[in-house]
């Protein structure tokens, strides 16, 4: 049985799917939705879905990612006899930007895990989705800066690998697109696939984060604007390890634009 933290979300619904078809028995934990529901920051909440666990998937959100301590929860899924852990973090702790005390309570629980860091996300384009769709319109910040955005179909591919296969054991895999894209690049490849012109307007840093702060912790907008605005070359380099776990090269930002594209129509 493998546990999945997080399992509505644009990594942990796909990663249900993946291990479900693998012939996994899963069990989709959640705030709010279908299965166990749990909350990270009352661990004792997510002790009910561990009996007889292999595996756990440990997915936080914004706010926890911000303010939240994992420990607690690494206890209670060491305590329940669960051998391993598949955290998703961040590229940001590589290049620093982001704290790496998540990271340590699952390096130093001594269960056998693997991190997972991805970079920018190509799904982080549903933020634009309402506005193309009703005014085929869109407006980002930074618009010529471009990342390899990466797709959490990707992400969610390795993780399953992670999960099931203990020859992950102990590894850091920084996840990544094949290329990197700016927002403008982005607004044309949406452009080109709705086949009807969309007005591009760059925001400027504060209008930005005004928007971000909405629905996300300051400390967690400021780390984004930056990499944002100055990406590092890390933060812009190609990473091998979706190939390497995978075999087969990621996906591209159409890729992703061709699976979910109802959602800009």
């Amino acid at each position: 049985m493998i546990v999945i933290t997080g399992a509505t979300g644009n990594v942990g619904r796909p990663l249900v799917q993946i291990l479900t078809a693998a012939g996994e028995d899963v069990v989709p934990v959640s705030r709010h939705g279908d299965g166990h529901q749990a909350d990270l920051t009352r661990p004792e909440t997510l002790a009910p879905a561990l009996d007889g666990a292999k595996a756990v998937f440990l997915l936080t959100s914004a706010d926890f990612l911000a303010g939240g301590n994992l420990r607690p929860v690494v206890d209670v899924i060491r305590n329940a006899g669960v051998p391993r852990v598949v955290l998703l973090s961040s590229q940001g702790v590589t290049t620093g930007r982001h704290p790496s005390v998540h990271e340590d309570a699952v390096t130093g629980s001594g269960l056998d895990w693997t991190i997972l860091r991805p970079g920018n996300f190509a799904s982080n384009a549903f933020a634009w989705a309402e506005s193309i769709r009703t005014r085929r319109a869109m407006a980002a910040p930074f618009a010529d800066v471009a990342l390899p955005a990466v797709d959490p179909q990707d992400i969610a591919e390795v993780a399953a690998a992670a999960l099931r296969d203990t020859g992950h054991a102990n590894a850091v895999y920084t996840l990544t697109g094949p290329a990197a894209i700016s927002p403008r690049q982005q607004a044309a490849s949406i452009q080109d696939a709705i086949g009807t012109p969309i007005s591009f307007t760059e925001l400027s840093r504060d209008e930005a984060r005004a928007g971000m702060l909405a629905f996300m912790p300051a400390a967690v907008v400021e780390a984004t604007l930056d990499v944002l605005s100055t990406p590092t070359p890390v933060e812009q380099a190609i990473s091998p390890d979706v190939e390497k776990v995978l075999g087969r090269p990621p996906h591209t930002f159409t890729d992703w634009l061709t699976r979910n594209l109802a959602a800009f129509r």
